[in-house]
């Protein structure tokens, strides 16, 4: 029999010691934490502990931890969710997150501006055109670079159209959790088609990067328009029909009714952003109070519902859909000729045309790929966009150098899994993948 291999010299220790140090602290955290459940316990006469029943007798009482996650599809990604429950009840919560930590706050300091847009599209990755706005706005307020009226018209088409692509998700997975099927394979339908579209804008078609600082990389063709046409004069059926599905659907409106329910003051303690926050009667939106784009010139409702439950952030979103197509209408009937990309090669890459044609656009590309923008030196700026789970903000710091010296993310989803723990808590376990749902996190960016 063979022996097992030695490493003389080699001892090491705690090194894999990381994940039950990890266990342990979790844990040790949900014991320790007080919440208001506990509180409505002593106001009903307890001591903290759950009032005493005739099942506790069992050596195995009622009481246990259960573990849902990383890997629990309903999870809506790497999200583990510990939960300590009696009976059917969630008593305490703890959210463990960074099981998907990708760093890339830190690769961003080692990356031009431009080479960074493709990173943005990874995080959340159901609306990635939205994030390549964010970033380039960041940027494009970092270096005072002006970007052309059409190429602001563009960007705010796909980003609609980006939002209802991420509702239609959350609608379709949402139901899915709830044990509806039919819904999920309808609303990727739609979401097909805005693949369609995306692939006719941008040539890709899920993780589009067709942003570019100073402008967008390429324009709409005549084609696209139609798409679009076709898209926003069809889809306002097809969201009623979802909802008068649903509406009358007693399981599903059962199932969020009441649940997750949180209040106005609560959503902002906790800091809750997008839907989240608007459907606790909260009727702040970035496009509104802190216009960006051309949305002050556009007319459309802020969706605000006033229950603070899964029903209320259900009908929020359905109206945000409905919105978006309006907003993307005004968008098509307003939109004028014009560049598509700021005129400076020091600011934005010049057109094919220029770099094919001409020696001085092929080295202004040349120069572009290898620095980049180059903000001035000191510089700082934050910019935030209204995307489809809330506020999404870049913070960047420059050297003034064509690398970002920093640069932090205020992402939503990692703002919204704030107040998930205070929805878990007092619900039915049963209820904790609605209320998982109705938050819309995702991973990508909230383990940035």
């Amino acid at each position: 029999m063979a022996e097992k291999p030695q490493f003389p010299g080699h001892d090491l220790g705690d090194q894999f010691r990381f994940w039950p140090k990890h266990n342990e602290a979790i844990y040790e955290r949900l014991e320790s934490k007080h919440t208001w459940v506990e509180e409505q316990q002593r106001a009903a006469g307890g001591d903290g502990e759950l009032p005493l029943t005739e099942a506790e007798d069992d050596p195995l009482e009622n009481e246990m931890i259960l573990n849902m996650g990383p890997q629990h599809p309903a999870t809506h990604g790497v999200l583990r969710c510990v939960l300590k429950i009696d009976g059917e009840t969630v008593e305490k919560a703890v959210l463990d997150i960074g099981y998907l930590h990708r760093g890339i706050e830190k690769l961003a300091e080692h990356k031009t501006y431009q080479e960074f847009m493709p990173y943005t599209d990874r995080m959340d990755y159901l609306s990635p055109y939205s994030n390549n706005v964010a970033w380039c706005l960041a940027v494009e307020k970092l270096a005072d670079i002006e970007v052309p009226d059409r190429a602001q018209w563009i960007r705010m088409i796909m980003s609609e159209l980006a939002r209802i692509s991420s509702h239609c998700l959350w609608l379709g997975t949402g139901a899915m959790d709830a044990g509806a099927m039919s819904v999920f394979l309808w609303t990727f339908q739609e979401r097909e088609e805005i693949y369609a579209i995306m692939d006719e804008v941008a040539g890709a078609r899920f993780t589009v990067s067709h942003s570019r600082i100073g402008g967008v990389a390429s324009d709409l063709s005549p084609r696209s328009i139609e798409m679009i046409r076709d898209f926003v004069a069809s889809f306002p059926e097809k969201v009623d029909g979802w909802e008068y599905l649903l509406n009358r659907n007693r399981i599903w409106m059962e199932r969020l009714k009441d649940v997750g329910r949180i209040t106005k003051e609560e959503a902002i303690d906790r800091g809750l952003t997008g839907p989240s926050l608007r459907g606790s009667g909260v009727p702040y939106d970035i496009r509104r109070f802190e216009p960006y784009l051309k949305y002050d010139e556009v007319d459309f409702t802020i969706p605000v519902r006033e229950e603070g439950d899964s029903l209320a952030r259900y009908y929020l979103r359905l109206e945000e859909m409905r919105q978006s197509i309006r907003i993307i209408e005004q968008c098509l009937d307003r939109m004028t000729e014009g560049p598509i990309r700021a005129d400076d090669a020091k600011e934005a890459y010049p057109s094919k045309e220029e770099v094919y044609y001409s020696m001085e656009g092929m080295i202004h590309d040349f120069m572009y790929t290898d620095v980049g923008t180059v903000p001035p030196k000191g510089a700082h700026s934050y910019h935030a966009i209204e995307s489809p789970k809330g506020e999404l903000g870049f913070y960047l710091t420059s050297d003034g150098t064509g690398r970002p010296w920093r640069v932090r993310i205020n992402a939503p989803s990692f703002s919204n899994l704030q107040g998930l723990e205070y929805l878990l808590e007092g619900d039915l376990v049963s209820d904790a993948v609605i209320n998982i749902s109705s938050m819309d996190p995702v991973m990508g960016e909230s383990d940035k």
